[in-house]
């Protein structure tokens, strides 16, 4: 039943992201049922006998469904249409992923209670630096669109995108929301990263196992408390800011999903 609840939340996905900004009332209705449905797909999904399935497509569809929940939240305060036509269309695809790509169970036999809060943890903490990610992207494109406003679009496809582009709020209040999540989402980064090596030690019997994941979570970690410290002392901005929160959320992406995706995908190994 929940393969079909994720088919079903990618469909209506996929067909509010590129439904007109005059059909406000059906999107908004179509992406909370979507959230919804793709809600119950993941609670389902994710139990197991005994267990929790884990994967790269569940930590990442998990990821696009708090930030649908974000972009739902910030869209009833400020304008920004253009960031549903850019998380939609990635939650579509990202809800559709677990139903191909199940993952493997992780026995909770023995595990301490808290390890569940530490999975949540993670999931947050992906999910702000991903719709952070969203934002920047967003705000690089207005910076864009502010130096070419005068020109006509290059195509009629272009046209929405540069209407949309044309009502967010301005680049200094982008940028506010922008540091906002990047400092919620460092807080639950670090909160991972700390839980994480009180779970190192159970599972491994070493505070931290330095291997792929644990090593690109910590550069994530370093290039979000440098942007967040150089904003702080260096008044840090604009271009720089940008190029910081992209490769932060990458080498984020890298230390698990993409880790994950080479190990069950490519190598079809089952890996804790």
């Amino acid at each position: 039943m929940q393969t079909t609840y994720f088919y079903v939340a990618a469909l209506l996905y996929a067909a509010c992201a590129v439904l007109p900004l005059r059909r406000r009332g059906l999107i908004a209705a179509g992406t909370c049922l979507a959230w919804l449905l793709h809600a119950g797909a993941l609670w389902f999904g994710m139990h197991a006998p005994g267990g929790l399935r884990i994967g790269f497509a569940v930590m990442l569809s998990a990821a696009l469904w708090v930030s649908v929940a974000a972009y739902l939240v910030e869209n009833r305060n400020f304008a920004l249409d253009g960031l549903r036509r850019m998380v939609l269309p990635c939650a579509a695809v990202a809800a559709a992923l677990p139903a191909l790509f199940p993952g493997s169970v992780f026995q909770l036999k023995g595990q301490s209670p808290a390890f569940g809060w530490h999975i949540a943890v993670a999931i947050l903490a992906y999910s702000t630096l991903t719709i952070a990610a969203f934002h920047a992207v967003l705000m690089a494109l207005q910076e864009a669109r502010l130096h070419t406003r005068s020109a006509a679009p290059p195509h009629r496809l272009f046209a929405s995108l540069h209407r949309s582009l044309d009502q967010l709020p301005a680049l200094l209040t982008m940028e506010k929301l922008l540091f906002r999540l990047i400092g919620i989402g460092f807080v639950l980064l670090t909160l991972t990263v700390l839980s994480g090596v009180v779970f190192s030690e159970q599972l491994f019997g070493a505070a931290l196992k330095w291997d792929h994941k644990t090593v690109f979570a910590l550069l994530s970690w370093v290039l979000f408390g440098a942007l967040l410290a150089g904003r702080r002392w260096k008044g840090w901005r604009g271009k720089m800011a940008l190029r910081f929160t992209l490769a932060g959320f990458a080498t984020l992406l890298l230390a698990y999903v993409g880790s994950r995706f080479v190990f069950e995908v490519v190598l079809h190994r089952a890996v804790a």
